[in-house]
């Protein structure tokens, strides 16, 4: 499996860990919201492998966890053995997803690879075609990876990166109904970057409206936090 950025270090990424922040690249969506377009058209050259863990080896015992992100991860059909090696250096793995692969995520979980799940709600079950970019998108396979982590078989964090264009407050709302009884669910602003997919009638929303959304998903889920704010 390739890897096509490394961040040394993150204290925010893996929610109470010290880790770094490996990038795959692909992705099956095209949100155009997306801030890593680089990496979702493939822009980018992949880092040596070797390098990599020679870092993962060096900082064994440093860093508590590796967060795997992309991109979509899940791509990968080689990523359990990649994980697995990472594992045996003695890390915690946190995986982000855009939860379209269910099969391959049960699976990771199954095998006790991943530690903690990131799932991104794009938006409401409505609302999903226009913030993927595909037309009549099934969210099929999304509903199911809801319902897997749900189950509680690994710790996991919801969360909907919140753009003005993209999102209502009717979307909050019915995202509230679809994954009532979370654990905890993440609202994060949208932002601007040089590398954003397509930023046309994009913005982010103000602190007043993102406390609405907040205050909409208080009745469904137990921890609601806004990120980047409080």
């Amino acid at each position: 499996m390739e890897i096509y950025g490394l961040q040394k270090l993150t204290l925010l990424d893996y929610p109470g860990k010290t880790a770094c922040t490996l990038f795959t690249s692909g992705c099956n969506f095209r949100c155009p919201f997306c801030h890593n377009s680089s990496l979702v058209f493939n822009r980018v050259e992949p880092l040596d492998s070797g390098e990599i863990f020679s870092f993962l080896k060096k900082r064994a015992g440093i860093l508590d966890g590796v967060c795997i992100t992309g991109g979509e991860p899940l791509l990968n059909a080689d990523i359990a053995e990649f994980i697995k090696e990472i594992k045996t250096l003695g890390y915690k793995v946190k995986l982000d997803t855009n939860g379209s692969f269910p099969d391959r995520l049960s699976s990771l979980i199954n095998e006790g690879l991943i530690d903690y799940v990131a799932m991104d709600i794009k938006s409401s079950k409505e609302g999903y075609q226009k913030a993927v970019g595909i037309e009549n998108y099934n969210t099929q396979n999304v509903e199911r990876s809801v319902e897997l982590l749900l189950s509680d078989k690994v710790p996991y964090e919801f969360r909907t990166t919140a753009v003005k264009g993209i999102h209502t407050e009717e979307d909050f709302e019915k995202i509230a109904k679809w994954i009532s009884g979370a654990k905890q669910y993440y609202i994060q602003n949208y932002r601007e970057s040089d590398d954003i997919l397509c930023s046309d009638n994009l913005s982010p929303f103000d602190e007043n409206e993102l406390k609405m959304f907040k205050k909409r998903l208080e009745s469904a889920v137990c921890k609601v936090i806004l990120r980047g704010i409080e």
